[in-house]
């Protein structure tokens, strides 16, 4: 309720926050091509280490569970996982953090259940520390540390 509050009752978007919005956009498309290419060395860049991860009824999981299981799936030379470009609705910066209402989109390949695609809507909550880091993920996966661009 109270970031509800704070989004409802901010100020208008600033050239600060125009600037911010588009870091993080970068950084969503910039970790799906990394992910895409199999680059597993900089699949975690995205993710805060205090990372929590909420996914509809899994038990939460932290940075130390979520980016293993990353650098395996990209591994794995059986089944090919590929990921389309999120699709943005809407990010709201508020000082220092900031809400990205988007769905990631995902396909598994070689499997023996064949082509597996997933829709997941969700919410990425990011903290700009020096950068924008992924802090909370809540119904969806992947905000990516980049320099902000203001």
């Amino acid at each position: 309720m109270a970031l509800f509050l704070a989004i409802s009752l901010g100020a208008a978007p600033t050239a600060a926050d125009d600037a911010n919005q588009a870091a993080i956009r970068r950084a969503l498309m910039h970790w799906t091509e990394d992910f895409n290419a199999g680059n597993a060395d900089k699949v975690c860049d995205l993710f805060e280490p205090g990372l929590i991860y909420d996914f509809q009824g899994l038990p939460e999981q932290r940075y130390d569970d979520i980016c293993p299981r990353l650098k395996r799936a990209l591994g794995d030379e059986a089944r090919s996982w590929t990921y389309a470009q999120p699709d943005i609705k809407e990010i709201l910066v508020i000082g220092d953090m900031a809400v990205v209402r988007l769905t990631w989109t995902s396909t598994v390949t070689g499997g023996p259940e064949g082509d597996v695609k997933s829709v997941e809507p969700g919410m990425d909550i990011c903290r700009r520390q020096r950068e924008w880091n992924k802090d909370l993920v809540i119904a969806s996966e992947i905000c990516r540390r980049e320099a902000l661009a203001a």
